[in-house]
């Protein structure tokens, strides 16, 4: 293991997250919106908004990010060389105020705008308090506190969360938040939510007295960067109160030697996971040997 492979696992390890990691180039990164682009105009922005579920088995270039290999080198430093894609879904938070434009800002002056608008959301955000005063905005889609394993019947290994940002993620348009280091105290109870808008699919949160929230960090990424957190981070995100789109791409990953479990609480079907790098002897998925060309 090199010195930065060591690095990074150990933070890792420690905060149980990454951020602003370079994942797409400019010309990846516009294909990827292009392509995305045709499929809200052909499902319309209320099925877009949660329901493409791996549709990595359906599109090539869909499975191409799943497969990206500035991912893959990430995931593989973290997880080991053999790696299974259990489950991806496109998440948009389309704009409450309307006029929504995809990526905020267009051609050469992208970056310069947006690292000045990450900056300044850092500064608001940092005067409020995270994600409570959000979720009292009644109705708007928010994601509450959780913990991805929660909904993940999954032992004998971590499961790791990515998402690729294809649009600014910031504090107005709902970024990620996480706990870092909260990964390490297990499991926490999770309740039916309290708030209206919650966009968890069984509409779950940790209770928030549960959830130290003065620790909480803010993930702002640029469109085409990704992050990523252990299952058992404490992460959310509130409602998109801005102009603009915030759409990503979410993958889940785990080693070969991870395997489903029976748990009536959450019970799970694997029906497209992939292998993605490695090799599997294990063979505890169904489908990790289909691939697409």
């Amino acid at each position: 293991m090199s010195t930065s492979t060591a690095e990074l696992h150990s933070s890792f390890a420690q905060q149980g997250f990454l951020t602003g990691v370079p994942v797409l180039s400019a010309a990846e990164l516009q294909a990827a919106r292009e392509a995305f682009g045709e499929l809200e105009r052909e499902f319309g922005e209320e099925y877009t908004q949660y329901s493409l579920h791996n549709v990595h088995l359906k599109y090539n270039w869909v499975m191409s990010l799943a497969k990206h290999p500035r991912i893959l080198d990430t995931i593989k430093a973290l997880l080991g060389p053999d790696v299974i894609l259990l489950d991806s879904r496109f998440i948009c938070k389309y704009p409450a105020l309307g006029n929504s434009t995809p990526g905020g800002n267009e051609g050469k002056d992208i970056t310069i705008l947006t690292e000045e608008k990450r900056e300044n959301s850092d500064e608001d955000w940092n005067n409020k308090r995270p994600h409570t005063e959000q979720m009292e905005k009644s109705g708007l889609p928010f994601v509450a506190w959780h913990q991805d394993m929660r909904y993940w019947g999954v032992d004998g290994g971590p499961v790791l969360s990515v998402w690729l940002a294809l649009d600014d993620s910031l504090k107005d348009n709902g970024a990620l938040q996480v706990i870092p280091g909260s990964h390490c105290s297990g499991m926490f109870p999770h309740r039916q939510s309290l708030h209206p808008g919650n966009m968890l699919s069984v509409n779950q949160e940790i209770p928030e007295e549960l959830v130290p929230t003065d620790e909480a960090v803010l993930c702002p990424l640029l469109a085409g960067q990704m992050s990523v957190h252990d299952g058992l981070l404490i992460h959310g995100s509130d409602p998109n109160t801005s102009g603009r789109r915030r759409c990503g791409f979410v993958m889940r990953f785990t080693p070969t030697c991870a395997y489903p479990i029976q748990d009536p609480d959450r019970p799970r079907r694997f029906n497209a996971t992939v292998l993605v790098c490695g090799s599997d002897q294990f063979r505890n998925f169904p489908n990790n040997s289909l691939t697409l060309q």
